[in-house]
């Protein structure tokens, strides 16, 4: 399962949260994601483009994503939202304990959206279990 995970400003625009996914996407080899996850709070922004693209949206909540190790390290981030990077760990979050991430976050050029991709070896999300064994 391939997992799109953002971060964004509240005012992010269709067009840059598709920006950041575009970017994400091309870096992971990938034409669409099977889930997208967000902040619980920026749901409503992400809903149109979950919507256009036909795939489930993941709220995550800020204790979920707070102390979650990312490979980026921003501090706004880590003052925000307690992690390094909020696309990274939405990512991380939604594709369960064995996801690995494949696409760090990618910024769309307003910096409005980043957006992170995971992947994991469970096909739903978030996974049911700590450790899946089902084929992605």
């Amino acid at each position: 399962m391939i997992v799109a995970g953002f971060g964004c400003r509240a005012g992010a625009t269709p067009a840059a949260l598709a920006a950041a996914l575009a970017a994400a996407l091309a870096a992971a080899g990938h034409d669409r994601p099977d889930v997208v996850a967000a902040p619980a709070d920026r749901v409503a922004l992400l809903a149109p483009l979950a919507a256009r693209l036909g795939v489930a949206l993941i709220p995550i909540d800020d204790d979920a994503l707070r102390g979650t190790v990312t490979p980026t390290r921003s501090a706004a981030s880590r003052r925000a939202r307690g992690t390094g990077s909020v696309a990274e760990a939405c990512a991380l979050v939604a594709a369960g304990s064995e996801a690995r991430l494949i696409v760090t976050r990618r910024i769309d050029p307003h910096r409005l959206a980043t957006c992170a991709i995971a992947r994991s070896p469970c096909p739903r999300s978030p996974c049911p279990r700590s450790s899946c064994e089902s084929p992605a």
